[in-house]
């Protein structure tokens, strides 16, 4: 299964905000370059992702910025807060990295940051991570996902030659949430409206008629509803784990901090329940 690999401390980098664009009414668009992109590279993986630094209030880092020095120097309550954000896109010729942020009113950190973010404004980063990427061996691609996993749907999509196989669903609030990409693939919108998160992702990937062949599969978004998906994917149509990369981005009723210190755990647990299934249907 294509998970993503263990924490490990990544490269620093610091970007200067060049512009933002509002795409829908709950996504918003910061593009980032300047010379602290020199060394940064993203054209691995179409899930490539970052992790933004948010300062403490009032506290100013040591330059060059070192994630482990603030960790060794400065006292917890002082460390600052990261939240992350799968890229855009990233272009190497300009070196301009666009990074999505779906905006909940002043709800958040990075939704409030990139909807006042200033042309010239620097921000601080580590990255990227990620590990996946559309196969040339898969017969078909399954993408399915909520609005944070939106960015990397579309990336995928792009990433995709003309004519391959694919099935697409992203769930959103309502139709002025949908999004136009450079592919021609056809992307199913599921209109949320008032149901709860997911169920209509869920009901949709259901409903599918898988094509025929090799499947890959990338599913992401809210945690209750890929563990429906996972569940549906491994135990009833016995994909294999090395051609999923399925993963909850977020949790309800949790900040990504909370969700991050319990995400292994939970994982863990949806993976044993899995292996339990797989034996009973063996």
């Amino acid at each position: 299964m294509a998970e993503r690999p263990a924490r490990q401390q990544r490269r620093a980098h610091h970007a200067e905000v060049l512009r933002t664009e509002r795409l829908t009414p709950h996504m918003q668009r910061v593009v980032l370059g300047g010379s602290g992109l020199a060394d940064f590279v993203a054209d691995t993986c179409t899930d490539h992702y970052v992790k933004l630094v948010f300062p403490a209030h009032g506290v100013t880092y040591p330059e060059p910025f070192d994630m482990q020095r603030v960790r060794d120097e400065f006292p917890r309550e002082q460390w600052p807060v990261t939240r992350t954000y799968t890229v855009r896109a990233w272009d190497p010729r300009l070196r301009e990295l666009t990074l999505d942020f779906v905006l909940h009113g002043d709800q958040g950190l990075a939704g409030p940051w990139a909807m006042r973010a200033r042309p010239g404004e620097i921000i601080h980063f580590m990255g990227p991570g990620g590990a996946y990427a559309p196969r040339a061996d898969a017969d078909w691609h399954l993408l399915a996902g909520d609005e944070s996993a939106l960015p990397a749907i579309a990336a995928s999509l792009e990433s995709l030659p003309d004519g391959a196989e694919v099935r697409a669903f992203v769930e959103i609030s309502g139709p002025e949430e949908e999004q136009k990409f450079d592919s021609d693939v056809e992307v199913v919108w599921l209109h949320r409206g008032d149901r709860p998160v997911g169920e209509a992702l869920v009901e949709a990937v259901r409903a599918l008629e898988f094509p025929a062949g090799r499947a890959q599969a990338f599913v992401h978004g809210e945690a209750a509803c890929v563990k429906e998906l996972r569940r549906l994917l491994r135990v009833d149509h016995g994909i294999p784990r090395e051609d999923l990369s399925i993963s909850g981005y977020w949790r309800l009723g949790h900040n990504e901090d909370g969700w991050q210190a319990s995400k292994r755990e939970w994982n863990a647990r949806i993976e044993a329940e899995q292996e339990s299934g797989d034996a009973a249907a063996a």
